[in-house]
C-alpha cells in the first residue's frame, strides 16, 4: 500500500468555496480513494500565504520534514502554482524529494516527478508560473502607487490618528498624548528619557495599550510628519517579488509625499521648533541610546544591581568642553528603585555614573598587569602589519588610467539618459531610476580612484616603513595608544556595583580585576584604585 500525502494552499476568502480546505480535502481523499493501491495518509494545507516563498508555509516545511522521516512515498498537489511559483524552490524540492523516493504528481499539470522528461516539463511551467508572479506582483505595486498618489493611507492606525477605508482621522484622546510630547520637548526642552519617564508615572498608555514608553518610542512620535498633516509613504518597499522581503527605501524607489494631506494634531511652528532641536541634540549625542563613537564598551558594562546595560550621554562641562559618561539604562529611564502606581518595583539604586575615559583607564590597568612576553607579541604583530600592507598594495587590481575610463563612460551614460529623457523615449521615472544606479557607480569607482591615488603618493621606504609600525604596535600592546579593536576584542564585560566598586572582566582568560572609585570632590574626578587582580571566576 503506497502513503499518500497532499498539499494545497487555501483561500481565506469565505466567497471562494471551490479552493476551501474542506472541499481540497474531500477532493483529494475522493482521488485518492479510487486507487486501489493508495492509502491516505494526510493533507498539509497551508492558509492564504503567498506561493513565491516557503520560508512561512508551516505546513509545506512540515510535509517535507516528514518525507525525511518516510511517512508516505508520494505528494498530490494540484498544479505547479500551488506547490511554488519560484522555479528555484519547485526544481530544489522536487529533487530533494525524488532523492528519498518520494515523488510529487501535478494533477492539473499532468507532469509526475517520477517520470523522465519530468524535470524539463517542469522548468516551463515553473517558469511560466514565475513571470506571472512578476507581472502580478508588477501590476499591484503600480495600482498601489497610484492609489498613494491619491491620498490613500497605507498603513496601520497610530497614537493619534485612527485608520480606516484608506483614511486618516484624528483621534482626540491620542493626540492629547501627542501634542503634550510635543511640547515637552519643543517648549519646555525636556529630554526624550524624562518625557517617556513623566509619561510612565503619569499612568499615560501608548497606542498597544501599555505604558512601556521608552525614549526611542518618544524620537519615533516626535518624527514622524503625519503629526503635522503631511504624508510620506513607501518609506519601505518590496524589491524582491520572490522573497517578499521588505527594506527601508533608501532611493531606490520614488518616495510619495502629500504635504497637507490630513488635519494636523501639530502646528507647523511647533513641528519645526521640534525638528531642528532633534538635529541640533543628535549632533551633540544626546539621542540614540546606546550608541556612542566608543564602541568600546557599547553593551558590556552592566549594572551590578539590575543587570542592565550602561548607556553613553554626551555632558558639557563647566568651561564648555564636552564629555561622554556612562549610566545603568534602568536608572536613567525609571529613575531610583521605587513602587510604581501599579504596585511594580521599578527604577535602580545603583547611582553610578562612569565617565569614557574612567571606564578605559580602569581596561588599560588591567591589561598592563597580564604577564606575557610583550617583545615576542611586539615582534610578530609588526611582522605581520608589514606583511599585510604589503599583500594589500600587491593584491590591488585597480588602476587609475582604468579607473578615470570608466567614470568618462558612466558620465556619457548619464548625458544620453538625459537625452532619451527629453527625446521622450524614456518617462521621468525611468530616467530617475536609471540615474540613481549610476550615481551609486560613480560613487563607487571615485572612492577606488581615490584609494589608488592615495597609495601612490606613499613615498615610504620599506625600513621606515617597518619602524613606524613597529613604534604604532608597541604604544598599543603597552596601553599607551588608544586601539578601538584591540580593547573591544579583549573586554568581554565590566560590572559596576553600588558600593562604587567595578569588576573586569577580560574574554577566555578565567580571572577578575576589581577596582573602587575614590570621589575626589574637589576636582570632581573618580580615581580608579586596584582592589583585587587577577582573582579565579566563572564566566557570566
Amino acid at each position: 500500500m503506497i502513503k499518500v500525502a497532499s498539499y494545497c494552499r487555501v483561500s481565506t476568502d469565505r466567497d471562494d468555496q471551490a479552493n476551501s480546505f474542506e472541499s481540497q480535502q474531500r477532493y483529494f481523499k475522493e482521488y485518492i480513494d479510487r486507487q486501489p493501491d493508495w492509502e491516505l495518509y494526510q493533507v498539509y494545507a497551508d492558509e492564504g500565504i503567498t506561493g513565491t516563498s516557503t520560508k512561512k508555509r508551516v505546513a509545506f516545511n512540515r510535509m517535507i520534514a516528514d518525507a525525511h522521516l518516510g511517512k508516505f512515498q508520494l505528494i498530490l498537489t494540484k498544479e505547479v502554482s500551488r506547490f511554488s511559483r519560484n522555479i528555484l524552490d519547485t526544481i530544489t524540492y522536487t529533487r530533494e524529494l525524488k532523492a528519498l523516493g518520494v515523488g510529487v504528481l501535478f494533477m492539473n499539470d499532468g507532469i509526475s516527478t517520477l517520470e523522465p522528461d519530468a524535470e524539463l516539463r517542469l522548468s516551463i511551467m515553473g517558469s511560466i508560473a514565475q513571470e506571472e508572479s512578476r507581472k502580478t506582483s508588477t501590476r499591484v505595486k503600480w495600482g498601489q502607487t497610484r492609489r498613494m498618489e491619491q491620498g490613500v493611507v497605507f498603513g496601520r492606525s497610530l497614537l493619534g490618528y485612527d485608520v480606516k477605508d484608506g483614511c486618516l482621522t484624528v483621534n482626540p484622546e491620542g493626540a492629547e498624548i501627542v501634542r503634550l510630547i510635543f511640547y515637552k520637548y519643543g517648549v519646555e526642552k525636556k529630554g526624550t528619557t524624562v518625557i517617556a519617564r513623566e509619561l510612565r508615572e503619569a499612568g499615560y498608555q501608548t497606542h498597544s495599550g501599555n505604558m512601556k514608553w521608552s525614549n526611542t518610542h518618544i524620537v519615533k512620535i516626535l518624527k514622524n510628519e503625519k503629526y503635522v498633516g503631511d504624508l510620506v509613504q513607501k518609506k519601505t518597499i518590496t524589491p524582491d517579488y520572490l522573497s517578499h522581503a521588505k527594506k527601508y527605501n533608501h532611493g531606490e524607489e520614488e518616495l510619495v509625499i502629500i504635504r497637507d494631506h490630513h488635519e494636523p494634531i501639530i502646528d507647523r511652528e511647533l513641528w519645526d521648533t521640534v525638528q531642528r532641536e532633534l538635529k541640533k541634540r543628535n549632533r551633540n549625542g544626546e539621542l540614540g541610546a546606546g550608541h556612542s563613537n566608543r564602541y568600546v564598551f557599547s553593551g558590556k558594562i552592566k549594572c551590578g544591581e539590575c543587570g542592565a546595560s550602561f548607556v553613553s550621554r554626551k555632558k558639557t562641562r563647566k568651561d564648555g568642553s564636552l564629555y561622554k559618561r556612562w549610566s545603568c539604562y534602568t536608572a536613567t529611564s525609571e529613575g531610583q528603585k521605587r513602587v510604581d502606581v501599579r504596585g511594580n518595583e521599578v527604577g535602580c539604586d545603583v547611582g553610578k555614573l562612569l565617565r569614557d575615559e574612567l571606564a578605559l583607564d580602569i581596561l588599560q590597568q588591567s591589561l598592563t598587569t597580564l604577564r606575557m612576553d610583550r617583545d615576542r607579541i611586539i615582534q610578530n604583530v609588526t611582522a605581520l602589519a608589514l606583511e599585510a600592507i604589503q599583500m594589500c598594495e600587491e593584491g590591488s587590481t585597480d588602476r587609475a588610467e582604468a579607473l578615470e575610463y570608466e567614470i568618462s563612460q558612466l558620465k556619457q551614460k548619464k548625458a544620453d539618459v538625459l537625452d532619451a529623457f527629453f527625446s521622450k523615449q524614456i518617462t521621468k521615472e525611468e530616467m530617475q531610476l536609471v540615474n540613481q544606479r549610476y550615481d551609486r557607480e560613480l560613487e563607487d569607482l571615485q572612492r577606488r580612484l581615490e584609494g589608488v591615488r592615495e597609495r601612490e603618493s606613499i613615498t615610504y621606504e620599506k625600513g621606515q616603513l617597518g619602524k613606524d609600525v613597529g613604534r604604532q604596535v608597541v604604544d598599543i600592546v603597552n596601553c599607551k595608544a588608544d586601539s578601538e579593536v584591540l580593547y573591544k576584542n579583549v573586554l568581554d564585560h565590566m560590572v559596576v556595583h553600588k558600593d562604587r566598586k567595578i569588576e573586569v572582566f577580560l574574554k577566555l582568560l578565567q580571572q577578575k580585576w576589581t577596582f573602587v572609585l575614590e570621589n575626589l570632590r574637589k576636582s570632581q574626578n573618580d580615581t580608579p584604585v586596584p582592589m583585587s587582580v587577577s582573582r579565579p571566576f566563572s564566566s557570566a
